[in-house]
């Protein structure tokens, strides 16, 4: 396309998303230093019009991007707008006071929320990229355990197992060296077939024990086989003029986690800020918003997405940028601890 018709795309879209009004070529000349003349903006909104990138709402109306549209004003992006000294102190001050992979998830999804005035979405690490750091296991009686599972990406499971008969201690740090020779650095996916196969490797007088641990360890890792995810500004929604109707198929694709997991994947297989436009979704509901998702990673690794959902008018630029810091953040967080 021709530079100015591009000026002129990207003033419609600047001005409909300040404005949430159609714009007409009589405001831009006016608002906009595009160098041409009134009729020379109207020729060149009629040829964006005819190759499908704004669109007239009504007569008389002036004009509202589309979603190729928007798409285009995307993929041109030359960069996206540099946070504030302020917003960059404000997410590393809410983020550095985490104390768990719980807390930095919870912060993270408040903080983008906050910053966007969206809807924010993080994914907990991957299991399928996650690794054994540690386990460890602690005596609380003679018959009775307390078994912690440690991820590398800060994930923290704990059991308390019932023993049948009591135990020693010097048996307990057996166990303890035998379960970390095996697991640690291991995927969290390899691991139930090694556990499995624990009791026929062991001394026999550490069978029973192993048996009763490993049937508690798999129990675990079962239980937290489904990723999931955390959800924060839901009630921003209302904020970008969207009656009930317009919001509910909205809300309802959020309550479906499937839904939200797919996006946030695409992610996953990407470095790169990915974002999704109205009909470039394939889930119905979420036809009227825009998605903009980042990874975030652990020692050159991506473990999870972080994410916006907002309406199709929203800044990309500014919202790109504000997931890229959070995700970069969360990632320099993770590998501190």
């Amino acid at each position: 396309m021709e530079e100015r018709k591009l000026e002129v795309l990207r003033a419609i879209i600047e001005d409909f998303i300040a404005t949430s009004e159609p714009v007409g070529s009589k405001t831009l000349s006016e608002r906009h230093n595009l160098g041409v003349s009134p009729a020379t903006i109207r020729n060149d909104m009629a040829a964006l019009e005819d190759e499908g990138l704004i669109a007239q709402p009504h007569t008389s109306a002036g004009r509202v991007p589309t979603d190729a549209g928007y798409r285009l004003f995307v993929d041109r992006l030359a960069s996206v707008k540099p946070l504030s000294g302020a917003e960059k102190r404000a997410i590393s001050t809410f983020l550095d006071n985490a104390v768990d992979l719980d807390d930095v998830l919870h912060r993270a999804v408040k903080a983008l929320a906050q910053l966007t005035r969206n809807v924010a979405v993080v994914r907990y690490p991957s299991l399928s990229r996650s690794r054994v750091r540690h386990i460890e296991i602690v005596s609380l009686s003679t018959s009775r355990l307390m078994l912690v599972l440690i991820t590398d990406t800060g994930r923290v499971e704990q059991r308390v197992v019932e023993l049948p008969a009591a135990v020693s201690d010097e048996s307990v740090a057996e166990l303890r060296a035998t379960l970390n020779g095996r697991l640690r650095d291991r995927l969290l996916t390899e691991t139930p077939e090694i556990v499995s196969e624990l009791p026929a490797s062991v001394a026999p007088q550490l069978r029973g024990l192993v048996t009763t641990l490993v049937s508690v360890l798999l129990e675990t890792l079962v239980e937290q086989s489904s990723e999931r995810i955390l959800l924060g500004g839901t009630a921003n929604l209302t904020e970008h003029g969207l009656d009930f109707p317009a919001i509910r198929p909205v809300l309802e694709a959020l309550e479906e986690q499937v839904v939200l997991l797919r996006l946030l994947d695409q992610s996953l297989l990407s470095n790169q800020i990915v974002v999704r436009i109205g009909n470039e979704h394939t889930y119905e509901g979420l036809q009227t918003t825009s998605v903009v998702t980042g990874s975030y990673g652990l020692g050159g690794a991506t473990v999870g997405a972080v994410g916006v959902l907002g309406p199709r008018r929203m800044d990309y630029a500014q919202t790109m940028a504000r997931v890229a810091a959070v995700a970069r953040y969360m990632g320099d967080i993770l590998a501190e601890r």
